[in-house]
């Protein structure tokens, strides 16, 4: 099995929140994953990227198949994988990993096309390893050219200029409601970067009192100092609840804070007046049977992209451009990167080549015992000039056909075949350059085997 580049994950594109938020990696257990992948078999690389609408594995494998089991095995134990979600996860290696890489990273496969908190996702996933050491020069170069590819998309489509994301969803779907939010008041739970954005779009949109309230009381004061609100303890958020016309929640929180019981209880203090809760965690802190109270209006992540429709048709437009644009990089990438496969076969090549030349030239110099400095000076530069110029053509016609085999293994062959041929692998080992990634040619997403039979 060859070295490749494999994504393994589960996304909205395959799975609803209440399976997506079952195998969401938090914040505090990223490190440990990172470095338990990281030293699984058949793993060399790893990136893990974790938000709300996906979980991802991005992986650098010696063993492609190892490597997901590995990962497999990673969920079994961790999160209590069960044979009827393993069909929720998905598949890609190769050269199709690599253009979903590209894609994500570029907003083309999020939830909301266009919308630009994934981007800064993907840089924090990709940092956050290099931190924890599990990622080199395989995974660094293929993170570094998705950013690049993502900056090109921004700049040269039109996929960002429309007001659409998850923020500005939750505020429209407010508005659907209230039909004015003026005067409306406003609780956050959670001082994350949601959070913030949300409460941006809703203090443009002229709530009335903006209150902010986190377990960690000195995150909810800075943020309430930020956005000009009124930081409230966790713990004493029940009175302000009863103010509350709009709850917006997105903690880290692994479980329920918003409970069925809890909705009752704030239904008593507001005396049945409506109270619209907008709940953008994964896992979810809001409990879904709150939906079937009279009162309360309760929209999960799952929810926010029938509200965005409107607005995706210049997006999906500029998508489409966008995906050319992404498909051609990815192209331009991959042939960069099977060109440079061969470099190594090929240095080995030119440093054995020069060796023998510098042999035969000393051989000559040896037999010729020409005393006459002049003619010894202009019969070496001759030697030189003509020795360098065989070796040089013959080194760069095999390069040149190394580089144009047209396939992976036929490739391989005839770089086998040089190794093979001029005993490169027997010489003293040549200082290897700095190589890219070697992926695969492109192949179908592979259907995943049930676990019980792995």
């Amino acid at each position: 099995m060859e070295s490749s580049l494999l994504v393994f994950g589960i996304s909205h594109h395959t799975a609803p929140v209440e399976i997506r938020e079952r195998y969401s990696v938090g914040e505090s257990q990223l490190y440990p994953a990172l470095h338990q992948l990281a030293g699984s078999r058949g793993i060399e690389e790893v990136v893990l990227l974790s938000t709300c609408n996906r979980t991802e594995f991005i992986l650098w494998c010696s063993d492609i198949d190892a490597g997901a089991e590995s990962v497999r095995r990673f969920l079994a134990e961790k999160f209590a994988l069960e044979t009827a979600h393993y069909g929720h996860f998905f598949r890609l290696t190769g050269a199709e990993a690599l253009l979903h890489v590209f894609r994500v990273a570029s907003s083309l496969d999020s939830l909301i096309v266009g919308e630009p908190q994934i981007l800064g996702q993907v840089k924090a996933a990709w940092t956050k390893a290099r931190q924890a050491g599990t990622t080199g020069r395989y995974l660094d170069r293929v993170f570094q050219k998705a950013l690049s590819v993502s900056k090109h998309v921004r700049n040269e489509t039109a996929i960002g200029e429309a007001p659409v994301s998850i923020p500005y969803a939750a505020v429209a779907l407010a508005r659907r409601l209230f039909h004015t939010l003026e005067s409306r008041n406003v609780l956050l739970v959670g001082s994350g970067k949601m959070s913030e954005l949300s409460a941006r779009h809703l203090l443009a949109a002229g709530v009335g009192k903006l209150w902010v309230t986190n377990r960690t009381y000195e995150h909810a004061e800075a943020l309430a100092r930020q956005l000009g609100g009124t930081a409230v303890r966790f713990e004493d958020r029940w009175p302000y609840l009863a103010q509350t016309d709009i709850i917006l929640s997105s903690t880290g929180c692994p479980h329920i804070i918003f409970a069925r019981e809890d909705a009752e209880r704030i239904s008593a203090l507001r005396g049945g007046q409506p109270i619209f809760l907008i709940d953008i965690a994964v896992p979810r802190d809001v409990d879904p049977a709150v939906r079937d109270l009279p009162g309360f209006f309760l929209y999960d992540i799952d929810d926010l992209e029938q509200v965005v429709s409107s607005n995706l048709d210049g997006r999906l437009t500029a998508a489409a451009s966008a995906e050319k644009l992404v498909e051609r990089e990815a192209a331009s990438f991959l042939k960069q990167i099977e060109g440079e496969r061969v470099v190594p076969t090929i240095v080995a090549l030119r440093a054995h080549l020069e060796r023998i030349r510098l042999e035969e030239v000393a051989r000559i110099r040896a037999e010729t015992r020409i005393d006459a400095p002049r003619r010894r000076s202009a019969q070496d530069v001759a030697i030189e000039a003509v020795t360098g110029r065989i070796m040089n053509r013959l080194a760069r016609e095999m390069a040149r056909e190394l580089k144009q085999a047209q396939k992976q293994r036929e490739q391989e062959e005839l770089a086998a075949a040089v190794r093979f041929l001029f005993r490169l692998e027997q010489q003293a080992a040549v200082p290897e350059p700095a190589s890219e990634p070697e992926f695969p040619s492109a192949t179908e997403p592979t259907a995943l085997p049930d676990p019980a039979s792995a």
